[in-house]
């Protein structure tokens, strides 16, 4: 994991009871704080020392969009696995009850797909460009399709991850 944003806070680890470190940022954007006594090691590829890391959930975002549904604003909201959505704000969660009140409206997002002037090596199709919702960027064919059924893709496989 690459780290490139750093802030300090008080939090001790439930694991050790020595002091969090501070907040870092992955490659993709997520945040976590790791127990001070615990690194990365690159060469092993393995955590020297305490392996605690407590993952940081963005909160909510409020967009300049109306709910389709009942016309309140939209938030935009990253689930603790990292899938971004648009939902009313009206909407209210209960864990105790486990109902949700208010609008139900949401919209997963979903990446973008850009044509390219390129051809396939593999098949001389046309290239597109594919940028997830994570940011992520590949080049791939544009017959290689994936189908949520079968879980399984169709077309050309020709695909290049860009950095």
């Amino acid at each position: 994991m690459e780290k490139t944003k750093k802030t300090q806070t008080p939090e001790n680890c439930p694991k050790c009871g020595s002091a969090l470190g501070s907040v870092m940022e992955t490659k993709s954007g997520k945040q976590f704080q790791r127990c001070s006594t615990g690194s990365w090691n690159a060469q092993t590829r393995s955590v020297d020392g305490c392996d605690f890391i407590k993952w940081i959930t963005p909160e909510p975002k409020a967009l300049d969009e109306k709910c389709p549904k009942c016309g309140e604003a939209l938030m935009l909201t990253v689930t603790k696995f990292g899938k971004k959505l648009k939902k009313c704000s009206t909407s209210k969660w209960d864990p105790d009850t486990r109902t949700q009140s208010g609008c139900d409206y949401v919209e997963w997002i979903k990446g973008v797909t850009e044509q390219l002037n390129e051809e396939c090596p593999d098949c001389g199709s046309a290239l597109v460009m594919y940028t997830s919702a994570a940011g992520k960027k590949m080049k791939k064919c544009s017959t290689n399709q994936w189908d949520p059924k079968t879980r399984a893709s169709s077309g050309c496989t020709y695909i290049q991850w860009q950095k």
